[in-house]
């Protein structure tokens, strides 16, 4: 999938993927630095009801909205690149009740829950507006979410 700008991937991300959250999704976001994963987290905030600024948890690791349809637990883990994910306990947000977008999932090692929708967010070489997404889900449950996001 493309997107012509970031606010191109916030709009779908309020208008198709929030609609289709359930309580327990896990959404690993993968990209480089500026890619537009903290944008996507921006519209499924605003999908779900969320009213207040999302910010990047770079230094807080976990930011949590509570105030929308769904909880959502927003993770950036980029900073245990070196391991600390299993001392987190981010299990209990992936089981809990709200939805978690995990941003730099290559770093959570052990932690990587069994069921979760993968999004690659990729800028593109030639135009820094455009977004190419590939989304895939790993399980029962995220395989038929990812299919649905892809329809």
């Amino acid at each position: 999938m493309d997107f012509a700008s970031e606010e191109a991937l916030q709009q779908w991300a309020k208008a198709t993927v929030a609609p289709k959250l359930q309580a327990g999704d896990v959404l690993l976001l993968d990209g480089d630095l500026g890619a537009g994963k903290t944008s996507l987290t921006k519209g499924l905030a605003a999908g779900l009801g969320i009213a207040g600024p999302i910010k990047s948890p770079t230094f807080t690791i976990v930011r949590e909205y509570t105030d929308g349809r769904l909880p959502l637990y927003h993770m950036d883990i980029y900073r245990l690149e070196n391991g600390g994910a299993e001392d987190l306990g981010l299990e209990e947000y992936f089981e809990g009740d709200g939805v978690c977008v995990v941003e730099w999932p290559e770093f959570l090692g052990v932690c990587l829950p069994a069921d979760y929708v993968l999004i690659q967010i990729e800028k593109d070489d030639n135009d820094d507006d455009l977004r190419h997404l590939k989304v895939s889900g790993q399980g029962k449950r995220a395989q038929a979410l990812a299919a649905a996001l892809q329809a």
